[in-house]
């Protein structure tokens, strides 16, 4: 896989889709207001408003893979300004869902806005990883997400200020003060839309570098990765698999600790914070990601980037620890400093698990896309937990997560030269059966 422009032209295009980046990033990161204010609104568990989630991350499950295939056939560029318009329409869909006071809608327009944030997934983070040295891909598509990052940290200080800010005190939920609340999502949302449709037109008209999909034994690099000719599924690439659950769990357990770090700095034992002041220190938590990603862009260049992966899971994995032992203003620290040592994971999990897929890297970006899902699941099993057994021990849960990221990236992110998933599964089978 390898740009047909020179090399003189990257950083216009890299410039361009690094804005991408940032526009999901603060949507996305928006989903962690959203829940709190319209658990208040509807009256919600903790279980029916990851529903937000839920909705929004499912989209990545079912939209991954065919847009995979369509962006194949018509271009990483077109699959960008369609990503986009439809992005904006989703956005455009929260003023109707506001004024009809419709949770279902509400859900309604966060699953097509999620649908193309997908298409955007699916089509920039092959072409950030495309547009130069194949080794450095890591470190290049750490740059672009730290961008992504900023977006997550502008969102919850854009949120707090203009949708928290509104009073949703369970004693005035009057009908003209529910409405206010509904109605205080539509000014955010209508900016969004404005913002997305006009990047789309501004893409469009802009002449980015074509990325051909070729074979690896026609690729420069070809020799790195010979053992993988031959391969006729995407699926035959078990590095891939393991970096899809990679995923699926690093995914998981961000979005669970965004969802409900609000929720668990307002309990009065852990730091009893309104929900606007704990909506400007979630901002901390995406802005650690940021600040991290920078970092880590420029440490990979030195640093084996899978071994960076695993000791920040690791890492991660204790401080989580900490936080549910001790409880208390230690536990909202410990979890916020969390959003730092996620920064390097996703690209890193990414372009590791996309590693000499040749001709099927769309497909593999499409899986792994759909393992986005973990942000739809983890959630939910983590709310289960938090209305069963309270909301600082649900945080076990994205605690599993990281410890399948530490196996990731100290062992099952490795190219393994003629074994496949059915392969190994078969031998499984001829094990159990000896």
């Amino acid at each position: 896989m390898y740009p047909s422009a020179n090399n003189q032209k990257f950083g216009k295009a890299l410039t361009v889709l690094t804005s991408l980046f940032f526009m999901w990033g603060l949507i996305t990161s928006l989903n962690d207001i959203l829940i709190p204010h319209l658990k208040a609104i509807f009256s919600l568990s903790y279980l029916q408003a990851a529903l937000i989630q839920f909705c929004f991350f499912t989209a990545y499950f079912v939209v991954s893979f065919p847009a995979g295939f369509i962006i194949r056939k018509i271009g990483y560029k077109r699959g960008i300004v369609a990503g986009l318009v439809t992005a904006g329409v989703g956005c455009l869909l929260f003023y109707p869902a506001a004024g009809a006071q419709s949770y279902v809608f509400f859900l309604s327009a966060l699953f097509i806005l999620a649908g193309g944030i997908t298409f955007l997934q699916v089509a920039a983070n092959p072409y950030v990883t495309a547009l130069g040295n194949p080794d450095t891909a890591s470190s290049r598509l750490n740059l672009t997400q730290a961008f992504n990052s900023l977006g997550a940290t502008l969102g919850p200080l854009l949120g707090a200020v203009t949708i928290l800010a509104v009073n949703t005190e369970s004693g005035s939920n009057t009908v003209s003060n529910l409405a206010a609340q509904a109605a205080s999502v539509q000014t955010p949302y209508l900016v969004l839309t404005g913002v997305l449709f006009a990047l789309a037109a501004a893409i469009w008209l802009i002449r980015l570098p074509v990325i051909q999909e070729v074979d690896e034994s026609a690729d420069q690099h070809a020799g790195a990765h010979a053992s993988h000719q031959g391969k006729q599924s995407v699926w035959a690439y078990r590095h891939l698999v393991l970096g899809a659950l990679g995923i699926f769990a690093y995914v998981g357990a961000e979005v669970g600790i965004g969802s409900f770090l609000v929720s668990l700095m307002g309990q009065p034992q852990i730091a009893g914070l309104s929900p606007e002041s704990a909506g400007k220190y979630l901002a901390i938590y995406w802005g650690g990601a940021m600040v991290g990603r920078f970092v880590g862009s420029a440490l990979m260049t030195r640093i084996n980037p899978a071994r960076m992966l695993a000791f920040n899971a690791l890492v991660n994995v204790l401080l989580i620890g900490a936080a549910m032992m001790l409880g208390g203003h230690i536990a909202m620290w410990a979890l916020i400093v969390v959003g730092f040592f996620n920064s390097i994971m996703f690209p890193t999990i990414f372009s590791l698990a996309l590693k000499g897929l040749g001709r099927f890297t769309s497909e593999g970006s499409g899986i792994l896309c759909m393992a986005i899902v973990g942000g739809a699941i983890v959630p939910v099993i983590q709310a289960y937990f938090a209305d069963r057994m309270g909301i600082l021990a649900s945080f076990a849960v994205p605690l599993v997560c990281y410890l399948y990221i530490v196996y990731f990236g100290a062992r099952g992110h490795r190219v393994q030269d003629e074994q496949s998933v059915a392969e190994i599964g078969a031998r499984g089978v001829s094990a159990l059966r000896g």
